[in-house]
């Protein structure tokens, strides 16, 4: 239940969740969103802007336990800043992955649609 990010022509997808401990997690998606596609990279990045600063955020694999080995599908960092960053509303975010060798990037937008409780701020 997390934001959903391109990459590439919808060769891949990203989901990008995130709790209220501060742990970010990235699943690689094939392109119809629907399957974990593990990949050889150690990590994934996060490279966000907040209030004009730009800052990077590097998340080491944690692979699934379906995941083959030397592979991952699943990123996870626990970093209550990147936490807030990806929530608030002011800042942008880009995923940067490696995938056999190419570069994909994707922009992470704010789905900002959904119904909040009273008393609920970003």
């Amino acid at each position: 239940h997390g934001d959903l990010v391109e990459l590439g022509n919808e060769e891949y997808h990203a989901e990008i969740v995130h709790g209220d401990g501060g742990e970010v997690t990235v699943y690689v998606l094939d392109g119809g969103a629907s399957k974990a596609v593990p990949i050889d990279a150690p990590e994934v990045t996060l490279n966000v802007t907040h209030e004009g600063q730009p800052k990077q955020f590097k998340l080491p694999a944690s692979p699934d336990s379906g995941d083959s080995a030397g592979k991952s599908s699943r990123f996870s960092l626990v970093d209550k800043e990147l936490a807030e960053h990806l929530d608030d509303t002011g800042s942008t975010a880009k995923l940067v992955v490696m995938i056999e060798g190419k570069s994909y990037s994707g922009q992470l937008t704010h789905d900002h649609d959904h119904e909040h409780g009273e008393g609920h701020k970003h």
